[in-house]
């Protein structure tokens, strides 16, 4: 594994996002003087916080403003780990239950759960008990999957496509793992419903079903066999946590403060300057920041890589968070209300890139959960649309508004009933809000995971011509979701400190998982 050379005593973190504060952990943990920049006034990056009084009285609506979706708090702990504090002192979490539930277009619904037995139950009453039988084979299917590739092709630093000739390559063509995702599906489940419900996690890889990996079903394993958590607080309090505990160990974490370039002498980062020219002088840079961006911006022009330039992004989305007076009882913290169309919804977002002609949603609805997120008697709604991404050329602040009260009609029409005149408080983000924030082409979920632009074929966590420049987040390796953010900022540390010196001891137990436990 390639390490950057020479001395790496100071390191400067450019973002405190989630990759790197995981960063900052393992390297104060390793006795590195760590320094974290961050332009805004709160840890967290894209798990951002938004803090809305209610106009009523009473006090505020707390929005999470970027994931809400937890899986793998292993990863968490791990990272606590580096400094010797544990995830239960500060972190109070609460499995969700279910993980989702799913609407369908014939008004059936279906509870997904992560007991597996319990899970079978629920296909059966809801599809049969052929379609039960198929789910158990497919949790094999998954759990084979992310056993094979966690410890080599995920929670590993690649420098080539030889690091992948491994025995676990040979173990996941065996299975299929290198097939198409949908029909891989399709051969263990043959109703449309579970079908949909345990595939629909490709879009977080930016790619329809139809054309991901079969290995990219690891996502579903994630959430759907290995469980889907809440944080009291909201997800912001992950970062708030990692942030305080990096704080306690030692790393100097300044708010406000907007990094404007890295300096670079004689190929070598030996710093960063601010906006308000202070120079800061490191060892070492890392990048927080969405990789692209950060090439363009804080590098020198020379210094991006032609296939950076280069890249494929991912879909973006709508979202919509409302703070309401309404509260819907057949809701769960988790909804996905899948409408008519499958196929060719990823046709239109993907290839066509166009609004959605009958659009599949997710409502999150983090008040059943945690109640202190909003007044007393309030509900907090967090409406997630997929769109295309900025390269659409959609006139969002013409289109924004107008396809706000869309979401809401449609809503409305799914049984959320009054949902519109509900709202006391709200905040839209567009395409174009996220591309403002510093996602390249608007895309959340940064470049697609298309089989080029994946592991060892994804932009290096090392800068390509500026020795003593890491990078960490969803725009290098592993990629996209809260689980690979947090690996990557183990990644990042590794090329500073050296393979297995920034504590995977939880993790490698992660690499081999008991299994699910197939109740009767």
């Amino acid at each position: 594994m390639k390490t950057v050379p020479g001395k790496t005593d100071r390191v400067v973190i450019v973002g405190a996002g989630l990759a790197g504060l995981s960063a900052a952990l393992r390297l104060t943990g390793a006795g590195r003087e760590v320094t974290i920049l961050e332009r805004e006034q709160i840890p967290g990056g894209r798990n951002g916080l938004l803090s809305v009084a209610s106009p009523t009285g009473g006090g505020s609506y707390e929005f999470d403003t970027g994931p809400t979706v937890l899986t793998m708090p292993d990863l968490i702990a791990d990272a606590l780990d580096c400094v010797g504090e544990r995830l239960e002192d500060w972190l109070e979490l609460t499995p969700v239950d279910p993980l989702y539930r799913a609407y369908y277009p014939d008004g059936s619904t279906l509870d997904v759960k992560a007991d597996t037995g319990e899970m079978a139950a629920e296909v059966e009453r809801v599809c049969g008990p052929a379609e039960a039988k198929g789910y158990l084979a497919y949790v094999e299917f998954v759990s084979k999957l992310y056993r094979y590739e966690m410890q080599d092709f995920i929670d590993r630093n690649i420098d080539s496509p030889l690091d992948l000739l491994t025995p676990n390559l040979a173990r996941l063509v065996a299975i299929g793992g290198f097939g198409r995702l949908a029909p891989k599906v399709e051969s263990y489940l043959k109703d449309p419903r579970t079908q949909r419900v345990l595939s629909f996690q490709s879009m977080y890889a930016g790619l329809s079903p139809y054309d991901a990996l079969a290995i990219y079903a690891i996502i579903a394993y994630m959430d759907t066999v290995a469980g889907v958590f809440f944080p009291k607080g909201g997800m912001h309090a992950v970062p708030r946590a990692l942030a305080g505990a990096a704080e306690k160990h030692g790393v100097d974490l300044r708010y406000g403060t907007t990094v404007r370039r890295v300096l670079v002498e004689h190929g070598r980062a030996v710093g960063v300057e601010t906006s308000e020219g202070e120079r800061i002088p490191a060892d070492v840079v890392v990048l927080n920041p969405d990789l692209p961006v950060a090439y363009r911006e804080l590098l020198p022009p020379e210094a991006t890589p032609r296939r950076v330039k280069t890249l494929a992004y991912s879909p973006s989305c709508f979202l919509l968070l409302a703070g309401s007076s309404a509260t819907y009882t057949r809701t769960a913290h988790h909804n996905i209300h899948f409408g008519r169309a499958w196929g060719s919804v990823f046709r239109e977002l993907i290839d066509d890139k166009q609004l959605m002609t009958d659009p599949s949603l997710l409502v999150t609805n983090p008040t059943r959960s945690d109640p202190g997120l909003a007044p007393d008697g309030k509900q907090i709604y967090y409406v997630l649309l997929p769109t295309p991404n900025t390269s659409a050329g959609i006139d969002w602040d013409v289109v924004g508004p107008r396809y706000r009260d869309e979401a809401v009609a449609r809503l409305e029409a799914l049984g959320y009933v009054g949902f519109g005149d509900a709202i006391e408080v709200e905040d839209v983000t567009t395409p174009a809000d996220w591309q403002r924030r510093g996602m390249e082409q608007g895309a959340p979920f940064a470049a697609a995971h298309s089989f080029r632009q994946t592991g060892p074929f994804r932009p290096n966590n090392l800068a390509a011509k500026v020795e003593g420049v890491v990078f960490a987040g969803s725009g290098t390796q592993p990629g996209v979701g809260v689980p690979m953010v947090l690996i990557s900022g183990r990644l990042a540390a590794e090329r500073i400190l050296g393979r297995d010196k920034g504590y995977r001891s939880r993790a490698m137990r992660l690499a081999t998982p008991p299994g699910p436990v197939l109740n009767p």
